[in-house]
C-alpha cells in the first residue's frame, strides 16, 4: 500500500497508543525531578517508538488483528522487491535513481513502514536480524548516494525539508538500538542540514514557515533532538508551535486575519489562499497534538496557555466538515486528486488526531471529543475507521470505542458560513451540504506537481451532497469517472480545458469576483452567493445565490451572459452511483431514458438521493451513464500519481442548457435531500418555499413554514418589502413577537449598509455592537460591514 505524501506525514506522526495520556500543561510527571537528562532523552524516545508501532498490544486481539495483518502484508510486499544487491543503484526499480528527490523521499517512507513492521509484535519481519541488517545497509545507500549534507536541492523542496527527513528520523526512532553511532551521527547532520530549524525555510531563508509546514518542522527537530540528546534543539522545536523566533507573529496557537493559519470563524488557510481544513490543517492538527504529547510532563513540555487555539478547532474548524468519519473534499484542495488519499482516509487521519489531542486536553473537552469520534466511528460502515487506520490508530480509537462510559455522539447539525475560505456548510440530521465558493481572495482551484489537473471548476460554486445511507459518492472513484466540465452546482463555460499543475511547483488560481460568502441565522439557516466570472479565455458572468433550509436547497442563478460562441450550462446533479449503480431516476414521475432533453420538467427524483424541484418547469437535459477514467489522468505526481488502470462509474447527470452566448439567462432548482418521489411530487405542487426575486439585482425566497424571508442583494433594492441601500446578504425571521435578523457583506466592498423592514418594530432585545436599530413602523437597521470580512452581523427585535 502506498499512501500520498501527506497522508504517510499524518499517519506515521499523527498517533499515539493508549497508553499517552499526559496533558501539554500538566505538571512534570512523578519521579522526574530524579531524572537526569538521559533518562528523559530516553523516556521520550521510548514514547516516540510506541506513537509509531502503537505500543504493548496483544497482536491476537482481534482489534488489532486485521491491523497487524495490513501492515505486515505492505511490508513484506517492500520487503520482496527491496534490492539488497551490492550492485544496487536503487532500493526499489520503481524509484530509479534513487538522486530524484521524489524517489528518495518515497525511499525513506518505505523504509519506514519494514522498519515499523521490523519493531511491531506479530509480523513475520518482526525482530528479523536480517531485516534490521537490510535496514541499517539501505539507509548508508541513500545517504552516500542522494540525501547527504553535500546534496543541492532540486525539484520539490517538500522533499528534501519534510518528507524525507520525517520519514528517516522515525527510522532512526526505531532502529536506535542498531543503529552504529557513526551513522546516526550522518543522518542527524543532513537534517541539520536540509530541517536545521522549524522557523525557515531551507532553501528561501527569509520566507517563515506557516501552518502545516511548521508542525511538520517542528516534528522533525524534536526527534533530531531525542535522537541526538540535543536540549537546545527540543526547545527550538517546542518554541517553533508559538513562534517565539519572531514574537509568536506565525504562531500555531493564534487566530489568524489573513494567510495561512486557522481563523476564529473556524476557516483554516494554507498557501495563503487555499480552503485546506481538510489536507493541511490536518497534518498540523495531528503534528501538534503529537508535539504536545510526546513532550508531555518532560523539561520541553509545551506550556503555552494560547494552545486553546488548538483546542478550539476541534469543533469550530473540524467537526463541521466531517461526516461519518470521512472529511469533505470541499476543504482537501488538491488532495482529491490522489488516489490513496481519500476523503475517508484524511477522514481518519483527522479523528485520529483529535484522538491522540483529547489525550492531553482539559476533561470537559476531551469528553465531547471522544463523544463526537465514537459517533463518527460506529455510523461509517462504507470505509470503516479500522481498514484505513495504522495500529497506533486502533489503539486510540479502540479505547474510545471499548469505553461504555463514553456515549456515541449525533451528527453535527447546524449551518456554517466560513466567510475566511470561501465554504459554506449545512448540516441536518440525516444529510449534509457543502458548497465551494472563490474570489479574489481565495483561490478557485490549486494545482501543480502533478496535482489536481482537472480541477477548473471546483471553486466555481460546486455543491457537495452527503446522505447518510451513502457514503461513497465520492470516495468511489468519483474524481477520475466524473465529468469535470460537469461538477454539481456550477455554471460553466463548455470550452475545452488545457490540463492544470503539469510543471513543477504548485499555483492557485483566483477569479476577480468580489462576491463568495453569505450569512448565517441562529446557525439553522444559511443564504450564500457568488458572482462567477469566466477564467481567462472566457466572458462567462453569472449570479447565483444559494438557501440553505430545513429540509431543502434553493439554488437560484441570474445574469447568466457570455459571448464566445460556446454553449453555457448550470449542471443540477452528476451523480456517482457506483460500479453497478442502477438507481431510478423519474421525471415528473415517468422514467426519461438514458439521455432525454425534457422541454418542461417540474421535479425529478433519483432513489438513493432525493428530489429535485424546478418551479414554474424548465428545460431538462437528462444523462445517465457510464464513464471511465484513469486516476493518472488527474494526478501524474512524484509520489501522489494515480495508477493507469482504468476506472468506470454510472453516473447520473441533470442540467440546464443556457445556449450558445446566452444573454441575461438565468434558472431555479430546489434540492430535496432524502425526499421520496412521492414527497418531491407533494412539494413540487404545494410550494411551500416560494421563489419572490431572482434578476441581477436581488434573489430572495420566503419560506412560510418557518417564517424566514433570504434575500441577497447585487446592489441597492427592494424585494419582498425589504430595502437595502447596497449589496448585502440578509436573513430575517419572524416568529410571533420575535424578528431575528442576520446581515453580512460576502463582497466587502461596503463601509455600512442600511436596512429597512417592512412591519413595525418596537424595541431592540440585543444586538451586536456593529448594528443600529431604529424602531419604528418601518424599522431601520445600520450595519457597520466594513472590515468585517464577510461575518454575520445579528440583532434579535421585538415587535
Amino acid at each position: 500500500m502506498q499512501w500520498s505524501r501527506r497522508t504517510l506525514l499524518a499517519a506515521g506522526g499523527a498517533t499515539v497508543s493508549g497508553v499517552l495520556t499526559a496533558g501539554p500543561a500538566r505538571a512534570a510527571e512523578p519521579g522526574r525531578a530524579t531524572r537526569s537528562a538521559d533518562e528523559d532523552f530516553d523516556v521520550l524516545l521510548a514514547r516516540a517508538e510506541t506513537l509509531l508501532t502503537g505500543g504493548g498490544f496483544d497482536p491476537s486481539d482481534p482489534g488489532f488483528a486485521a491491523g497487524v495483518a495490513a501492515l505486515d502484508s505492505t511490508a513484506k510486499g517492500l520487503w520482496d522487491t527491496l534490492d539488497r544487491t551490492a550492485a544496487r543503484t536503487a532500493l526499489w526499480n520503481d524509484l530509479a535513481p534513487v538522486t530524484d528527490p521524489g524517489n528518495f523521499g518515497q525511499s525513506y517512507t518505505r523504509l519506514r513502514t519494514l522498519a515499523t513492521a521490523w519493531a511491531t509484535p506479530g509480523t513475520s519481519l518482526s525482530g528479523s536480524a536480517e531485516t534490521a541488517d537490510a535496514l541499517l545497509s539501505a539507509l548508508r545507500f541513500t545517504y552516500d548516494t542522494a540525501y547527504h549534507p553535500a546534496a543541492r536541492e532540486s525539484g520539490n523542496w517538500w522533499f528534501w525539508e519534510i518528507g524525507a527527513p520525517r520519514a528517516l528520523m522515525d527510522t532512526c526512532v526505531l532502529l536506535r538500538g542498531r543503529l552504529p553511532a557513526a551513522d546516526l551521527a550522518d543522518y542527524l547532520a543532513v537534517v541539520d542540514r536540509f530541517c536545521p530549524d522549524a522557523d525557515r525555510r531551507t532553501n528561501s531563508p527569509s520566507l517563515s514557515e506557516t501552518g502545516a509546514n511548521r508542525t511538520d518542522k517542528a516534528v522533525i527537530v524534536a526527534l533530531r533532538g531525542l535522537l541526538g540528546k540535543n536540549t537546545d534543539k527540543l526547545a527550538s522545536a517546542r518554541d517553533a508551535l508559538s513562534d517565539v523566533r519572531d514574537a509568536g507573529r506565525n504562531s500555531l496557537f493564534r487566530y489568524t486575519g489573513s494567510g495561512d493559519g486557522f481563523y476564529e470563524d473556524g476557516s483554516f488557510v494554507q498557501h495563503d489562499v487555499v480552503a485546506y481544513t481538510g489536507s493541511y490543517g490536518t497534518v498540523l492538527l495531528g503534528g501538534a497534538a503529537y508535539l504536545l504529547s510526546l513532550l508531555a510532563g518532560s523539561p520541553w513540555a509545551v506550556a503555552d496557555p494560547k494552545v486553546s487555539v488548538m483546542y478550539d478547532a476541534v469543533e469550530r474548524s473540524f467537526a463541521p466538515v466531517i461526516f461519518d468519519g470521512l472529511m469533505m473534499d470541499a476543504v482537501r484542495g488538491r488532495a482529491v486528486s490522489r488516489q490513496r488519499a481519500g476523503d475517508h482516509r484524511d477522514g481518519a487521519t483527522a479523528v485520529a488526531a483529535i484522538l491522540l489531542l483529547a489525550s492531553g486536553a482539559p476533561a470537559d473537552r476531551a469528553d465531547r471529543w471522544r463523544a463526537l469520534a465514537k459517533g463518527w466511528l460506529t455510523r461509517n460502515r462504507t470505509t470503516p475507521f479500522a481498514a484505513l487506520a495504522t495500529l497506533p490508530q486502533l489503539a486510540l480509537a479502540k479505547a474510545v470505542l471499548d469505553d461504555p462510559a463514553v456515549p456515541a455522539g449525533a451528527r453535527t447539525t447546524g449551518s456554517f458560513v466560513f466567510a475566511d475560505m470561501d465554504r459554506v456548510v449545512h448540516r441536518r440530521p440525516g444529510w449534509a451540504f457543502a458548497l465551494s465558493l472563490s474570489s479574489r481572495r481565495i483561490s478557485a482551484y490549486e494545482a501543480g506537481n502533478g496535482e489536481n489537473l482537472h480541477g477548473w471548476y471546483t471553486g466555481d460554486g460546486m455543491t457537495y451532497l452527503y446522505d447518510g445511507d451513502g457514503l461513497g459518492q465520492f470516495n468511489d472513484g468519483f474524481w477520475p469517472t466524473v465529468d469535470p466540465y460537469r461538477l454539481p452546482g456550477t455554471t460553466v463555460d463548455t470550452r475545452e480545458r488545457a490540463d492544470l499543475g503539469t510543471g513543477g511547483g504548485t499555483s492557485t488560481y483566483r477569479p476577480a469576483n468580489a462576491v463568495a460568502g453569505g450569512a448565517v441565522l441562529d446557525g439553522r439557516h444559511t443564504a450564500a452567493a457568488m458572482e462567477v466570472t469566466g477564467a481567462e479565455g472566457s466572458t462567462l458572468r453569472a449570479r447565483k445565490s444559494w438557501f440553505l433550509l430545513d429540509n431543502a436547497v434553493v439554488a437560484l442563478g441570474a445574469g447568466v451572459t457570455a459571448s464566445d460562441g460556446r454553449t453555457v450550462e448550470t449542471v443540477v446533479e452528476n451523480r456517482n452511483l457506483g460500479a453497478g449503480g442502477r438507481n431510478r431516476l423519474l421525471v415528473d414521475g415517468v422514467d426519461p431514458g438514458a439521455s432525454a432533453a425534457v422541454s418542461r420538467a417540474g421535479w425529478a427524483h433519483l432513489d438513493g438521493t432525493g428530489g429535485y424541484v424546478f418551479p414554474g418547469t424548465t428545460a431538462l437535459n437528462v444523462l445517465c451513464e457510464e464513464r471511465s477514467g484513469t486516476w493518472r489522468a488527474i494526478n501524474t505526481g512524484a509520489d501522489t500519481g494515480g495508477s493507469t488502470d482504468s476506472v468506470t462509474r454510472r453516473y447520473a447527470t441533470l442540467w440546464l442548457d443556457h445556449g450558445v452566448s446566452p444573454t441575461d439567462a438565468g434558472y431555479a432548482y430546489v434540492l430535496l435531500p432524502g425526499a421520496s418521489a412521492a414527497a418531491t411530487a407533494v412539494w413540487s405542487r404545494s410550494r411551500p418555499v416560494r421563489i419572490v426575486a431572482n434578476d441581477t439585482t436581488a434573489q430572495a425566497v420566503e419560506d412560510r413554514r418557518s417564517g424566514l424571508t433570504a434575500v441577497h442583494f447585487w446592489g441597492a433594492g427592494s424585494v419582498a418589502g425589504i430595502t437595502a441601500s447596497g449589496p448585502v446578504t440578509l436573513l430575517v425571521r419572524r416568529r410571533g413577537a420575535q424578528v431575528s435578523v442576520a446581515v453580512a457583506d460576502p463582497g466587502r466592498t461596503g463601509t455600512v449598509v442600511s436596512v429597512e423592514l417592512p412591519f413595525r418594530v418596537r424595541s431592540v432585545a440585543s444586538s451586536d455592537d456593529t448594528v443600529t436599530v431604529a424602531p419604528g413602523a418601518r424599522p431601520v437597521l445600520t450595519v457597520a460591514v466594513g472590515g468585517s470580512r464577510g461575518h454575520t452581523h445579528r440583532a434579535e427585535l421585538v415587535r
